[in-house]
């Protein structure tokens, strides 16, 4: 059973947090979710795993919040005024290298998801059920807006799509995703699946 406290927010200033995230984040590159340890963490940040565990609980809480902190923008800051432009925005957030070190920390947190409930528990509240919101009223927009059908089969369909996409880029093409092919993806799937002309 692994170790985890209530956590209990102490005064860590922002640069502080943002320090920890980045070696916790480097830690899972370099290790993996199950080999990264509390220990660990401490040692790289030159923190007590006291403090660790009084802010943040435990590992799967810590991580997520680390995966999120390395997220770019958000969702909802994105409004172009059209469908595609806020998916093509939604791509651009992020450049080739940064697609490339997060597509494969992901792959390594996703086999660890399937085993460890208290992670799959924080990454659904913290990381995918707030991004499914999101990107829900930004799929409302374009029906508000009249360039999607509201009655459009592939409405339910739309975060599997850009998921698979992303994810079997490296599966298929052995290939790490790239803008450029995320947009073609977009362009050449996603958009025409939903009724919206590409020019």
């Amino acid at each position: 059973m692994a170790e985890v406290a209530t956590p209990r927010r102490s005064r860590i200033t922002p640069e502080r947090e943002a320090e920890l995230y980045e070696a916790v984040l480097d830690l899972l590159r370099e290790v993996g979710y199950d080999a990264l340890t509390m220990d660990a963490v401490a040692a790289r940040t030159r923190s007590s795993k006291a403090t660790l565990y009084r802010q943040w609980g435990g590992k799967a809480e810590l991580v997520v919040r680390a995966i999120r902190h390395g997220k770019p923008g958000k969702l909802a800051e994105i409004d172009t005024g059209s469908l595609r432009g806020d998916l093509h925005a939604m791509v651009a957030q992020e450049d080739d290298c940064t697609m490339e070190r997060n597509s494969a920390l992901m792959r390594g947190v996703a086999m660890a998801i399937h085993h460890n409930p208290d992670l799959r528990q924080a990454f659904r509240e913290q990381l995918v059920e707030p991004e499914i919101q999101e990107f829900r009223r930004l799929l409302q927009r374009a029906v508000d807006r009249g360039e999607v059908r509201a009655d459009c089969p592939a409405l339910d369909f739309v975060l599997h799509m850009m998921v698979g996409g992303f994810a079997t880029r490296a599966l298929l093409d052995d290939q790490p995703p790239t803008r450029a092919f995320l947009t073609s993806y977009l362009d050449a799937v996603v958009l025409p699946a939903l009724g919206v002309r590409v020019p």
